[in-house]
């Protein structure tokens, strides 16, 4: 009987040649080719749009139990601007990038990214940064929105920042809009005279110096539900399909808990800001400007004086004009406090977002 290994014809068989892909171990891995981007980004164009409208304390009262003083001495907000009820993030975005684009000389062909932080775009999907890129011209960017609240702009401009530096874009277009009007209660007292509309925007490109600091940014999601829509699409699903329902579905409006939100910002932010000072390398009397979050005049106050910034720093407080305009209020701030001469173009601002979620985004930046 013959061997398992052998044949009387052929003798031992040989071991099978092994064909196809070396494993990665046996053969050498190509280097891959990465873009080269510039050291440095900054902020070279900014552009607000406030809607026509204007709302006084005393309108918003007519549908709550409140009055304009009352409303004044707990958050510093005498009015706010709605948009028309057929104007859309995507309009006002419009106005505002523009804006930001003609003050940085580029044209829409110049832009590689666009950027949109907002939480009232009507749409789940499609997202209304593609939309933008339709509106403004823009061939084939990258495009996305940023679901940050108030922090959206700023964890906008550090994202911004880092596809500049990396290499993988060129000019990133960052817009933070909101129409609040379409999901605040006008009858809920402890909302209803908050919120406003509108949008900022900025052009972020490579720079030879550093025009934006480090971003200081982080969350703290056990406490979601201190700022939160009312009910989950998902929620109102039954009963919009429940044949037997008599009285009428609420609209998700958005909730929050007034007094647990104005401590976290006050104590928490304050330490966030300091941090974001420091890891730019300079102190708070390099400062020209401070543009906190407009979310409530005592809270920015409080953060003023935690911070000890010298009385000669800018500090925004636009919240009077404008009441909280979520990821629109920064760029609302800074592009007002230019055009008005209130700072200079080349200095240093402070800017912080902080909002639902919990989440904050911080850093120090040249203004343009």
């Amino acid at each position: 009987m013959s061997s398992p290994t052998s044949s009387p014809m052929s003798g031992p068989i040989s071991a099978p040649t092994i064909t196809g892909p070396q494993p990665a171990t046996q053969r050498k891995r190509p280097e891959l080719q990465v873009p080269d981007g510039p050291r440095h980004a900054r902020i070279h164009g900014i552009g607000a749009y406030r809607p026509e409208r204007v709302v006084t304390n005393e309108e918003i009262c007519r549908h709550i139990d409140s009055s304009d003083e009352w409303i004044r001495q707990r958050t510093g907000i005498v009015e706010r601007r709605f948009a028309a009820a057929d104007e859309t993030v995507i309009d006002m975005a419009e106005h505002a990038s523009l804006a930001a684009m003609d003050m940085a000389g580029v044209t829409a062909e110049d832009i590689d990214v666009i950027l949109v932080a907002t939480i009232s775009h009507p749409y789940q999907t499609p997202a209304a940064a593609p939309m933008l890129a339709v509106r403004l011209g823009v061939p084939d960017p990258a495009a996305v929105d940023l679901s940050a609240a108030c922090a959206g702009y700023c964890y906008g401009i550090g994202m911004a920042s880092d596809m500049i530096r990396a290499g993988s874009a060129r000019h990133v277009l960052v817009v933070g809009v909101e129409k609040l009007s379409d999901f605040t209660d006008p009858t809920d007292r402890g909302t209803a005279f908050i919120f406003g509309d509108g949008a900022g925007a900025a052009v972020v490109g490579p720079s030879d110096f550093p025009g934006i600091g480090p971003t200081l940014w982080g969350s703290d999601g056990e406490h979601w539900d201190k700022i939160t829509q009312r009910q989950s699409w998902t929620e109102l699903r039954p009963a919009m399909e429940d044949p037997d329902r008599a009285e009428p579905i609420s609209w998700p409006s958005f909730a929050m808990q007034g007094q647990s939100v104005f401590r976290w910002a006050v104590f928490s932010m304050a330490p966030v800001a300091r941090r974001t000072i420091e890891a730019s390398g300079i102190t708070s009397e390099d400062l020209d400007a401070f543009v906190p979050h407009q979310a409530n005049l005592r809270i920015t106050d409080a953060m003023v004086k935690t911070l000890k910034l010298p009385p000669e720093i800018a500090v925004a407080k636009d919240i009077a004009e404008t009441g909280n305009t979520s990821a629109a209020s920064v760029p609302l701030a800074m592009a007002r406090m230019l055009d008005e001469g209130e700072v200079s173009s080349g200095g240093l601002a402070l800017q912080i977002g902080f909002g639902a979620g919990l989440v904050y985004a911080a850093q120090v930046v040249v203004m343009p």
